[in-house]
């Protein structure tokens, strides 16, 4: 199914707003974290928006995570703010751990044989 030019368009401004937003909070944090928004998904409606999360070093992902989900209506508000005047409905978020770049580390130590189980 193919998105519209709305929900892309909808899609990158959540995406840039929350990238600088998570930048921001980094910065101000005193940990070395960083979060970076690797993909946001809008629903045809527009009325969810699905926003994927690189989280690094690892073992913050889940603090991180349940941190966000805790905050997840100031987030809301946060985008309806940014969003006010360019759509009429302020899409409901889910955040979501991007697991890609762990995926491809795996991937790439296996097939160097460094793997916990190589098969090669």
């Amino acid at each position: 199914m193919n998105e519209s030019n709305r929900q892309r368009k909808v899609a990158q401004i959540i995406q840039e707003d929350f990238a600088e937003l998570f930048r921001k909070q980094s910065s101000d944090s005193k940990q070395n974290i960083l979060i970076s928004v690797s993909d946001v998904k809008v629903t045809a409606d527009l009325s969810i928006a699905k926003i994927y999360l690189s989280i690094f070093p690892q073992e913050f992902r889940q603090n991180i995570m349940s941190e966000i989900e805790e905050n997840k209506a100031q987030y809301r508000n946060f985008m309806g703010q940014k969003m006010g005047k360019q759509v009429r409905i302020i899409p409901h978020i889910n955040f979501y751990l991007d697991t890609t770049l762990d995926d491809v580390e795996k991937i790439e130590k296996e097939l160097k044989g460094e793997g916990d189980n190589p098969k090669l």
